[in-house]
């Protein structure tokens, strides 16, 4: 790729995929999608099964699963509540866990900036049990599962990696599975607080802003992964690139536009360093109601890991465990 698409992160599989695809303009070896969808959102499945898928899609083997809900953007609890079951139906059937197992949930990121707060936010409203497992009653045994939370911050408010700590965690408390939540970042607008990924290939916090940090995966930790995450922020470099893709696409319609019709990849990379100068070419971006749509979209992240987890609870009545 050109420099430009280098700089162009998503942590997205489905939209790594298609970056790359409209590169290569043919389907990847090793890489299998499966779309199905209703009129309120959209499910992808992608499977990377090769070393070489792996290295060309430059996301881990595995399976990853994201679901696109454009209304999650708006107050909407029907539809809320219908992806917290989907996601639910996801992470039960990508993790297989026996009844009595033991489940630490990981809520990445900095809880003082919002984009960032997915993860300590959704932690919040996990429905912890493990100090309760001898006190259920005999009709919720074996629909409650003992699950612990955590928000361990960030390295720059604790000085510690968030893997040292959660190794720590995991080597005392010896869970059969994590399940990491995290903000991420697409590479389309449109998927920011639209789209829950689920992977089963683990966690690198602050992949996708640009920052190197150990990985959350069963070969650091020893158990297995599972990494859950929902974008919130864009690159100011995909805004500015997408709009002279659009441009372009419309220039045999427009009289002032036709100068753009063969715009080269290189040219356009050119244009947009002109506009975002290496200073700004990182500059995140997120909705100026971010603060709304944290906390809905936490909701809905932790309803479905709770359901997940806990079956015997009576969802119907979710609400009374996420506030």
């Amino acid at each position: 790729m050109e420099q430009l698409f280098s700089t162009v992160r998503t942590d997205l599989a489905l939209e790594a995929r298609e970056m790359l695809t409209k590169q290569v303009r043919e389907d990847i070896p090793g890489v299998l999608v499966e779309t199905s969808e209703d009129e309120d959102l959209i499910i992808n499945r992608v499977n990377i099964s090769t070393p070489e898928a792996e290295r060309m899609m430059g996301k881990a083997q595995g399976s990853y699963i994201t679901i696109e809900a454009p209304g999650l953007r708006y107050k909407n609890t029907p539809l809320q509540q219908k992806i917290m079951n989907i996601l639910a139906t996801e992470l039960a059937a990508m993790v297989n866990l026996p009844r009595n197992a033991t489940v630490l949930i990981v809520g990445l990121g900095n809880w003082n900036v919002t984009p960032d707060a997915l993860g300590p936010r959704a932690a919040h409203k996990i429905v912890v049990t493990r100090h309760l497992q001898e006190l259920l009653s005999p009709e919720l045994k074996g629909g409650v599962r003992s699950v612990c939370a955590i928000a361990p911050g960030v390295l720059g408010i604790t000085g510690m990696e968030t893997a040292e700590i959660i190794q720590g965690i995991v080597g005392n408390i010896k869970p059969d599975l994590v399940v990491a939540i995290d903000a991420l970042a697409a590479a389309s607008s449109h998927r920011v607080i639209t789209t829950i990924q689920l992977a089963n290939t683990g966690i690198h916090p602050g992949s996708g802003v640009g920052n190197k940090r150990f990985g959350l995966t069963e070969a650091t930790l020893g158990v297995p992964v599972v990494a859950l995450g929902v974008p919130t922020v864009v690159h100011a470099s995909t805004i500015a690139m997408d709009t002279i893709n659009t441009l372009q696409e419309h220039a045999a319609f427009g009289r002032y536009f036709k100068s753009m019709a063969n715009l080269s990849d290189q040219d356009r990379q050119t244009i947009v360093r002109q506009v975002l100068p290496e200073m700004l070419g990182d500059l995140m971006v997120t909705p100026k109601e971010v603060d709304r749509l944290i906390e809905d979209i936490a909701a809905v992240v932790a309803g479905g890991i709770n359901q997940a987890m806990h079956p015997n609870i009576d969802y119907d009545n979710i609400h009374m465990y996420l506030h």
